[in-house]
């Protein structure tokens, strides 16, 4: 079972890292820590109502989806409204028990790569534009980005936790894979501004306007 997004919470899990860096980095550092697991230890629960790692796997591949959505509306669309969903839902009917980790883990990482494909393309200016989430209330683009970065975060040290918990013995540090660096990243495009400068967290997450560009959107 997951809780619901605390923005500061997400903002605290990222710090001053580079949430576009974060993100490509995630699907790595997701894959280090099942490694070595069974599927029976993946689908074992830490306790009564909580998310087993496999399930929290599953719970990442969908978020994925729904964010890669709503960047999709806030880039495309003035001021669109963003839903909320019930991410128990989704892990209890979306079919993810009959799935494999293996499978799940390349859901997401096929999502986060088609989405992070789109935000190297987008515009500068396309990050301060802004949707109304239907419990936060206005969200711009570049926030997004930071806070989904963040939650990534939240739920790599859910998993490291569960496994050493349950599975002491295989107690990986991730310490290390944090701090590795890809081998190969996205390009951003010549000029493009940092990922850190587009969706700085404790910033407001405004996105630098271009010579010539129209005023960006204001947002909260």
């Amino acid at each position: 079972m997951a809780g619901p997004v605390i923005p500061e919470r997400y903002r605290a899990a990222l710090g001053d890292d580079d949430p576009f860096l974060a993100m490509f980095e995630a699907p790595q550092a997701l894959r280090k820590l099942l490694k070595g697991l069974t599927e029976k230890q993946l689908s074992r629960r830490p306790a009564p109502g909580k998310w087993s790692i496999k399930e929290i796997v599953a719970h990442l591949a969908d978020g994925e989806v729904i964010l890669g959505s709503r960047y999709r509306l806030v880039a495309a669309h003035d001021r669109p409204a963003i839903a909320a969903y019930d991410q128990d839902l989704f892990v209890e009917r979306l079919g993810a028990d009959a799935a494999s980790a293996e499978e799940l883990v390349a859901d997401f990482e096929m999502a986060r790569a088609v989405n992070l494909g789109l935000l190297v393309r987008l515009p500068d200016e396309a990050f301060a534009r802004v949707g109304i989430h239907s419990e936060r209330g206005e969200e711009s683009l570049g926030t997004m980005v930071a806070l989904y970065a963040g939650h990534d975060r939240i739920h790599l040290d859910q998993i490291e936790t569960i496994r050493t918990g349950l599975f002491p013995q295989k107690r990986k540090a991730r310490k290390a894979t944090a701090k590795a660096a890809p081998k190969t990243a996205p390009k951003r495009a010549a000029g493009k501004p940092s990922a850190a400068k587009r969706a700085a967290p404790n910033r407001g997450a405004k996105a630098p306007a271009k010579k010539g560009a129209k005023k960006a959107a204001k947002k909260k």
